[in-house]
């Protein structure tokens, strides 16, 4: 059975991978399917997160990285996917996941979808969260794959070289002060 994971993924965080890697025992191929959403400014372009992902699930042999326009659903058929994996933090989370679920199953009644409660440790976390911190100078290390890490702080110190300096396991690089950033997807953005 295929399985598609599908978000924006703007960064992948662990809280990403958490669902990845347990979605990836329970089915026999989970697909991770980045959405080319054009009402988001994303951090990363689609190549770059699909890089990223690729990098970060290497270890799982079952699961591939691919971008896709349009309908989840049409592009599940495409795939000849029969579920949708769905990854829960909070009650907030179940109610839009809910509909979205409900509304898909308008689409296609052969496209189930699965919820997979996040862990204790990320229900906190969403690409969001990852890139707030990291616009305001803190550490993202604990959240997102070192790689990805390296990847924002590349990202950061390229658009914003003033400023605030900050150390982290990966790199220490320069970032602009609050004062002067761009402004960036709000928290209530957030996916898992």
């Amino acid at each position: 059975m295929i399985a598609i994971y599908p978000g924006s993924f703007d960064p992948i965080t662990l809280g990403h991978l958490d669902i990845i890697q347990r979605g990836s025992r329970l089915f026999e191929r989970v697909i991770v399917a980045v959405l080319r959403n054009p009402n988001k400014v994303p951090l990363f372009s689609v190549q770059e997160r699909l890089e990223q992902i690729r990098i970060a699930t290497k270890h799982l042999p079952n699961v591939e990285a691919d971008g896709f326009d349009g309908l989840t659903v049409n592009y599940a058929q495409q795939r000849q996917a029969q579920v949708l994996l769905r990854g829960l933090r909070a009650i907030s989370d179940f109610e839009v996941e809910l509909q979205m679920a409900h509304t898909n199953k308008t689409l296609s009644t052969q496209i189930e979808t699965v919820f997979l409660a996040t862990s204790n440790e990320y229900s906190f976390l969403s690409s969001s969260v990852v890139k707030e911190i990291a616009r305001f100078g803190g550490s993202v290390d604990h959240l997102v794959p070192p790689h990805v890490a390296l990847d924002i702080h590349k990202c950061y110190s390229h658009h914003y070289p003033t400023a605030n300096l900050i150390t982290t396991e990966t790199a220490t690089l320069p970032l602009q002060s609050m004062a002067t950033q761009a402004p960036q997807e709000s928290l209530q953005d957030q996916e898992v």
